[in-house]
């Protein structure tokens, strides 16, 4: 089973790799689905996994100058007391409680879907927000809006360990539509890390992350990234992420029915 796990998360790698969506959308309903994990242990195992990886990226980033600190620390004023209160309301309700397991894996496939839109539609998104200028959020409605998307995502990333990725990098585009897409990808990393990070706390205070499944899953998923990062160059951006959308609403498919 371990080379099956490492296996897991070497195809993981390459597809985060190739298309740069987040790994949570791919992993933990894998880990769900194929493994049978239970949906809290994968929420929790994942967002461990998370951490790791997105701390080496910010770290990239910070030498390339390219986050966006005021806008990581408005993020963060939302998403971290939320990921508090959402590990708070976790360990009330037990994370083993089957009525809970069935609220996570749900919340698993909305957050799925939600990817998939942020997949298909986020160009055409950002051409909406360019051909209106005058509609732009600025000033305090602007820092407002980052906070509430802070606290949206931390509550679903601690949930369902989605959303961090694409749906972050989405509402960063249509809020600051003037960021390069380095920024976008530099800001979204750096404010994950303290989220994951907290959330994964919980969880592991919670007692739902698997410790020899993240260390298996490590082993393959670093060099699958490294290889998807170099693939990338030379496949069609557009035919990738069509691939991953469907494949995803499938996913999200499977686990609501």
């Amino acid at each position: 089973m371990d080379i099956t796990y490492i296996a897991s998360g070497f195809a993981v790698g390459l597809l985060v790799g190739m298309t740069g969506v987040g790994g949570g959308s791919l992993m933990t309903p894998l880990l769900t689905l194929l493994f049978n994990v239970h949906p809290s242990v994968a929420v929790g195992t994942d967002l461990a996994f998370a951490s790791v990886t997105k701390g080496a990226g910010t770290i990239t980033h910070r030498l390339r100058g390219t986050v966006r600190w005021d806008i990581v620390r408005r993020l963060c004023a939302g998403a971290l007391p939320a990921a508090l209160v959402a590990t708070w309301g976790l360990q009330q309700f037990g994370t083993l409680n089957q009525g809970v397991a069935v609220f996570i894996r749900y919340s698993i496939a909305i957050s799925v879907l939600l990817t998939v839109v942020a997949i298909l539609f986020r160009r055409r998104m950002l051409d909406w927000v360019h051909a209106r200028p005058g509609r732009q959020l600025q000033g305090r409605a602007l820092t407002t809006a980052t906070v509430v998307s802070g606290v949206v995502l931390g509550t679903l990333v601690t949930i369902s360990s989605i959303g961090a990725g694409a749906i972050g990098a989405t509402l960063l585009v249509m809020m600051y539509p003037r960021l390069t897409p380095a920024e976008v990808a530099g800001t979204d990393i750096a404010y994950a890390v303290p989220l994951t990070a907290i959330a994964a706390v919980g969880h592991w205070y919670l007692g739902s992350i698997n410790w020899a499944l993240l260390f298996t899953l490590l082993i393959g998923s670093l060099p699958g990234i490294t290889i998807g990062s170099w693939a990338a160059r030379s496949m069609p951006e557009r035919f990738l992420r069509g691939v991953l959308a469907a494949t995803l609403t499938g996913v999200a498919a499977k686990m609501i029915y």
